[in-house]
């Protein structure tokens, strides 16, 4: 007697049919399993997936550092000279840029309508490559713009749709203090604080502030970090290497996405002890089928030793315990993935949740299953392959 695969694979779904009550415990196992493994994949995905929503609705990472009141003796502002040092030692960082938070200007006035910028600041060019703000129209401040000290602006999304409505503010002349400025670029709205909501952002060249102020202190530093895991390294460093030139200067800090990475490095926390429940889970679920096909091979030594005896080989009893254990986990899983998906869908529509089915998710749970599914069967199968025809024919 030679079974091919799909008599074997016949007889191994008749023989789940035979005893549902068999099939239906291991499947629990599995689908529990599973459901667990899903569940904490789908924790991990949302959680990323709104981390990475609320950074694309933020500046990009930067550090900010200013000269500190606490400094003893007189305060010196940054220089050119510190900018070019910070952006040569310093690693894992964009750029670094310096701006200046304008307090002179109050309101926008083009034609009839006026826009009142939440605010309003001073630049150099590599503001733009710093916050990761994209120019939605026009351009960014060149070098005409800074050397000729002209009266340019640029405003966000929010401040354009205040004064410009459905016209292209680009070119179009605001007045600012009763002086006329040519708006020369739209820039992307961001929301700068955690808890500031955007309010229109209006940006000069820093070189016309320093101009019409008379005020060359630079005192804010923006740091673009690359690197998120080593934040607080930069900020030592950069602080480290400022402090070489003024030992007494002190420095405040603050970096844009503090919350954001307090966020992630609680679900990270949460995503790994999930993990942990999920292989106890499968692992359970492992045991379960273990223990329920040892139990077969006992009550299935006739049934056995009958095959052995028409000529069933040893290698086909055994495909065949491990075929019943595949497709049990096969349902399993597949039913288990179906109804943590639908879960899912319903928690992330109920809270606003971005969710979308992960294929990876489904394949590394399935798989799983599989695995823990034969190798737990694997041993009650070599056991019941070694089954003499006569032993099992007699009872023994």
């Amino acid at each position: 007697m030679s079974l091919s695969l799909l008599n074997l694979f016949g007889l191994s779904c008749q023989s789940l049919m035979g005893n549902p009550l068999r099939s239906t415990l291991s499947a629990i196992g599995v689908f529990m399993g599973v459901a667990v493994v899903t569940a904490t994949m789908q924790v991990r995905n949302i959680s990323e997936a709104v981390i990475q929503q609320q950074m694309t609705q933020r500046e990009s990472p930067i550090l900010y550092l200013w000269i500190s009141d606490d400094t003893i003796g007189e305060l010196q502002s940054f220089t050119k000279e510190d900018l070019e040092v910070l952006n040569h030692h310093l690693k894992g960082i964009t750029k670094v840029a310096t701006l200046r938070f304008v307090s002179w200007i109050d309101s926008v006035q083009f034609h009839d309508r006026t826009g009142h910028p939440d605010m309003t600041i001073a630049v150099t060019p590599e503001y733009q490559q710093v916050s990761g703000r994209k120019i939605i129209k026009g351009r960014l401040f060149n070098s005409t713009d800074l050397d000729q000290y002209l009266s340019v602006a640029i405003v966000d999304e929010v401040l354009a749709n205040q004064l410009f409505d459905y016209l292209d503010p680009i070119n179009q002349k605001v007045y600012i203090e009763n002086r006329p400025y040519t708006i020369v670029g739209v820039i992307e709205s961001k929301d700068i604080f955690p808890v500031m909501e955007i309010q229109g952002l209006l940006i000069i060249p820093l070189s016309l502030d320093i101009a019409i102020t008379g005020n060359l202190q630079l005192d804010e530093l923006m740091i673009g970090i690359q690197d998120l895991d080593n934040v607080d390294q930069i900020k030592t460093q950069a602080i480290s290497i400022l402090q070489k030139r003024i030992p007494t200067q002190q420095y405040g800090d603050w970096v844009n996405i503090t919350d954001i990475l307090e966020q992630r490095e609680t679900l990270a926390s949460i995503s790994q002890a999930l993990l942990v429940v999920s292989i106890i889970a499968l692992l359970v679920g492992g045991v379960g089928i273990a223990n329920v096909t040892i139990a077969a091979v006992i009550q299935r030594t006739p049934e056995i030793g009958l095959k052995r005896a028409i000529g069933a080989t040893r290698f086909e009893i055994m495909l065949q315990f491990i075929l019943e254990v595949v497709i049990t986990s096969l349902a399993a899983g597949i039913l288990a993935i179906t109804t943590v998906h639908g879960a899912t869908i319903m928690v992330s529509a109920r809270f606003d949740l971005p969710y979308k089915f992960d294929y990876n998710t489904a394949k590394l749970s399935l798989t799983s299953a599989l695995m823990i599914g034969v190798m737990s069967a694997l041993f009650p199968a070599i056991r019941a392959s070694k089954i003499e025809p006569v032993q099992a024919l007699k009872g023994d």
